[in-house]
C-alpha cells in the first residue's frame, strides 16, 4: 500500500505543553482557529475520537466493517446523514473542530485542510471511533512510561500484514499504533488498556514486529519515530487509522478523515468507557 505523503512529512504547529489542562471546548475552539498538531495528552481525562465521513450509500458498509473489526474500529457515535454534530460534544462542529483533516477521492489523498466546510456534502455520514490516546492517562497513572509523550512526538503507526474482515465493498489491512513498554510494566499496560475496550482495549501483539509484517520500527507509516530504551518491548494496539487504509484499498469515491494523530476532542470523560 502506498503511503500518503502530505503534511505528516512537514513540520506541524505543535499543541503547547499546557494543552493537557485545556477543556475539550477550549481545545476545539483553538483547533477551529487553526491550531494543528498531534492531540496526545490534550484535555487530559477526556475521550478522543478518530473520524471518518463517507457518502450515505457507503455508510452501511462502513458500519458493518467497524462491527466486524472492533479492535481497530470501536464505534462511539454515528451521525445522521448530513449532520456535522455529535452527542459526544455539545456545540461542536465536526467540519472545523479537529486540528487537521484528510480529503480522499477514489482512494487517493487530495488535501489535508484544517477546515472541511468547502468539501462537506449533505449525503455524508460520520463515524467517530475510539482512540488509544484515551487510555494513555490510565497507563501513566499505573506507572507505565508513554515514550511519545515524553519525547513530544506523535505516536508511531504501522500498516500490518493482518487483513481486516471485509464488509461489503470495504476491505484492507489493520493499522496499529505502537508504544515501547519496559518489561516490568508490560502486565500493567495490558491490564489497564483492556479495561477500556471502547478505545481499542488490549494490545493485538507484543514483541517481534515481524509478526505483524513490520520491517522497521524506525519507519512508521504514519506518525513519528519514537526512541525506545534498550529493554523496551514494542506493544501494538489496534488503530483508528485502519479505515483510512480501507479507503486506500477499497477506493470509495469520496471520504473525509482526521489526519493521523490529530483527533476530535469529545466532552466524554475517559472513565465513562472503563468497564471495571
Amino acid at each position: 500500500m502506498n503511503r500518503p505523503t502530505f503534511v505528516e512529512d512537514r513540520p506541524l504547529t505543535l499543541v503547547n505543553e499546557h494543552a493537557h489542562a485545556w477543556s475539550p471546548k477550549t481545545a476545539r475552539s483553538r483547533f477551529r482557529a487553526g491550531l494543528t498538531g498531534p492531540t496526545a495528552g490534550v484535555a487530559a481525562g477526556h475521550t478522543q475520537a478518530n473520524l471518518i465521513s463517507v457518502p450515505a450509500d457507503w455508510a452501511y458498509d462502513m458500519l458493518l466493517f467497524c462491527q466486524r473489526n472492533p479492535k481497530p474500529c470501536p464505534v462511539l457515535d454515528v451521525t445522521d446523514t448530513g449532520s456535522w454534530t455529535t452527542v459526544l460534544a455539545e456545540g461542536a462542529d465536526l467540519r472545523t473542530d479537529l486540528p487537521r483533516y484528510r480529503v480522499w477521492r477514489d482512494g487517493e489523498l487530495v488535501d489535508e485542510p484544517t477546515d472541511v466546510r468547502a468539501y462537506w456534502r449533505d449525503d455524508l455520514v460520520t463515524f467517530l471511533l475510539g482512540c488509544s490516546f484515551t487510555f494513555e492517562w490510565a497507563l501513566s497513572e499505573a506507572g507505565v512510561p508513554v515514550r511519545h509523550l515524553e519525547q513530544g512526538r506523535n505516536v508511531p503507526m504501522y500498516v500490518t500484514n493482518r487483513q481486516c474482515r471485509p464488509a461489503g465493498r470495504l476491505h484492507g489491512p489493520m493499522v496499529v499504533s505502537m508504544r515501547p513498554v519496559p518489561p516490568e510494566h508490560l502486565a500493567a499496560a495490558i491490564r489497564e488498556s483492556s479495561l477500556l475496550p471502547a478505545v481499542h482495549g488490549s494490545p493485538v501483539h507484543c514483541g517481534d514486529p515481524s509478526g505483524l509484517g513490520i520491517d522497521d520500527l524506525a519507519r512508521p507509516d504514519f506518525g513519528d519515530r519514537v526512541d525506545a530504551e534498550p529493554d523496551d518491548i514494542p506493544v501494538f494496539w489496534g488503530c483508528g487509522v485502519t479505515p483510512q487504509a480501507a479507503v486506500m484499498a477499497s477506493r470509495p469515491p469520496f471520504a473525509l478523515t482526521h489526519a493521523p494523530g490529530q483527533m476530535f476532542l469529545t466532552d466524554a470523560r475517559d472513565e465513562q468507557y472503563r468497564v471495571a
